[in-house]
């Protein structure tokens, strides 16, 4: 495993991080969730990432519980605030002062640890002052319940101005949660130039796309049995399904070549691509088996030739989202 440092900070993160949205707690069962994080920890990952509100808190308790044993010094363990939890009432989301000092207390506790290494805003919260939201986590911080603040899918007007609370706060800001990998580079004509202004690492979800990289979606066939694109009930079906067009699929498929040239997996090709950007820290890769953990993490320290990215831009062509959309915060927390 690789390590570079997050943000402007002498925090070292894993290149590959291991995160539980949509498997923990809904489409992975506890023992098996389990065994994906021993996997983790076996290729050398030290960093988990995870939020109050997957499954509604259950994967903060299945992480926690997995990860009770380790030497929590050796860890990087994050977590975030923004969406409902519990019964959904009107101070049970959002980024108010009371929401995330309740919050912090609730992950620690599910977490089963005294302190987070970061924790996040998982939106911007346009219903609450920003300076509020700052404050509180500066107290947490203060606190000794995080050490450094991270935001998720925030636009760089926002980066900016909670960079310069931050700063006056004497905290600091360190990282921004985005989508990123070769279909979707959004991020790149705007907020990664602002983020390597400020001093602020990238912590990418969805290296793999949900798994469309891993070219195991083949044009005008089912999708394979036990996939993300089968889980209607956990909710990683909606996820996909816009992603299932042949047009996508048969691009995708160019890929395949690419990645033997390089010894690499489709998966492989994927996340070691999200890595070529210096403003990356960590790619965050998820799995419902342990044997995907240890396939995903061989991406680590991996150099990809020039001839093979631009391969990659060549194959997947106009299938590649890149005009910015901004954040992905709804404009109201409570619809």
């Amino acid at each position: 495993m690789e390590f570079r440092y997050l943000g402007n900070s002498g925090l070292k993160v894993s290149e590959i991080s291991y995160g539980n949205w949509v498997t923990h707690g809904s489409q992975v069962e506890a023992d098996r969730a389990t065994a994906c994080v021993r996997a983790a920890l076996d290729v050398g990952i030290t960093t988990f990432d995870t939020a109050d509100a997957y499954a509604n808190t259950k994967a903060e308790v299945i992480l926690g519980d997995a990860l009770a044993s380790e030497r929590r010094e050796s860890l990087e363990i994050f977590t975030k605030v923004y969406f409902p939890t519990g019964p959904g009432g009107p101070n049970d989301t959002g980024l108010s002062r009371k929401h995330i000092c309740e919050s912090i207390n609730g992950s620690l506790k599910r977490l089963k640890t005294d302190y987070v290494d970061l924790y996040q805003a998982h939106r911007y919260d346009y219903e609450t002052p920003l300076e509020e939201t700052m404050q509180a986590f500066a107290d947490v911080v203060r606190a000794g319940k995080a050490l450094y603040i991270g935001v998720s899918e925030w636009t760089p007007e926002q980066l900016r101005a909670g960079h310069a609370l931050a700063t006056e706060l004497k905290i600091q800001l360190i990282s921004n949660q985005p989508k990123y990998n070769a279909l979707f580079r959004v991020i790149e004509p705007e907020v990664i130039p602002t983020c390597q202004e400020l001093g602020i690492s990238q912590v990418v979800f969805s290296p793999i796309e949900q798994g469309i990289l891993t070219g195991k979606y083949k044009p005008g066939q089912p999708v394979p049995e036990g996939s993300r694109a089968t889980d209607e009930t956990g909710g990683g079906a909606n996820f996909i399904k816009g992603l299932l067009t042949d047009e996508t699929l048969t691009r995708v498929q160019q890929l395949a070549p690419l990645a033997e040239a390089e010894g690499l997996t489709m998966a492989q090709l994927a996340v070691a691509w999200v890595l070529q950007n210096d403003n990356v820290a960590s790619a965050i890769t998820g799995g419902s088996r342990p044997e995907q953990v240890k396939d995903n993490a061989a991406a680590a320290g991996k150099k990809l030739s020039a001839e093979t990215m631009t391969g990659i831009d060549d194959a997947l062509g106009d299938a590649v989202k890149r005009v910015p959309e901004g954040s992905m915060s709804p404009k109201s927390r409570l619809t």
